[in-house]
């Protein structure tokens, strides 16, 4: 029987470039999710990075979708760019994943879930940027996949405050374990 851990997998979600320079501001904001990734990585348990980009030309993206279609009139966010690179913060170690989504869960379109099954991973951990965004969506679709979930209140964020405090105090703990990185660490 595999222990706990090695069936388990933390997503780093959209921790990347380009998005953390617009939502997290200062350096400090990254501080929780590098705390989560080594504590990860200490205890034998998967990193995965997830990361958003489109492939030049915008071929993924749909006049339909109002977030997207911004990112074709304004241009960057392709595979390439360096706004989609994951942020030196969390620096992805050679054996971990960097998956490329093409909308906001990390499912869309991903290989995510070809990894998991891989390696029979049924518990993810959940962290990035933002709540509302790609935690919220990875989350829906995880517990709909039958994952065991936990989100890590810390090592997500939101632009809105009141959106992360509502989502993560009374939505998310509908659908997984809500923790903070500390204290999620601490049951490793």
């Amino acid at each position: 029987m595999k222990n706990q851990h090695s069936t388990t997998a933390l997503l780093v979600m959209d921790v990347q470039n380009g998005i953390v320079e617009r939502f997290a501001g200062n350096g400090s904001a990254t501080v929780p999710f590098q705390k989560a990734v080594d504590a990860a990585r200490k205890h034998g348990i998967y990193v995965i990075f997830v990361r958003v980009a489109f492939s030049e030309g915008y071929p993924e993206v749909s006049a339909h979708n109002k977030s997207f279609s911004r990112i074709v009139e304004n241009g960057g966010m392709t595979v390439a760019d360096a706004a989609t690179q994951i942020h030196d913060s969390v620096r992805p170690q050679p054996d971990e994943p960097v998956v490329t989504k093409y909308r906001v869960s990390a499912f869309a379109g991903s290989t995510l879930e070809v990894i998991l099954r891989s390696r029979q991973i049924d518990r993810l951990v959940l962290s990035g940027i933002a709540t509302s965004g790609v935690v919220l969506s990875t989350l829906r679709e995880a517990a709909d996949k039958d994952y065991a979930l936990t989100v890590l209140s810390d090592a997500s964020f939101d632009a809105d405050p009141e959106v992360h405090r509502v989502l993560v105090e009374k939505v998310f703990p509908r659908q997984a374990d809500v923790m903070t990185v500390d204290d999620w660490i601490n049951t490793l």
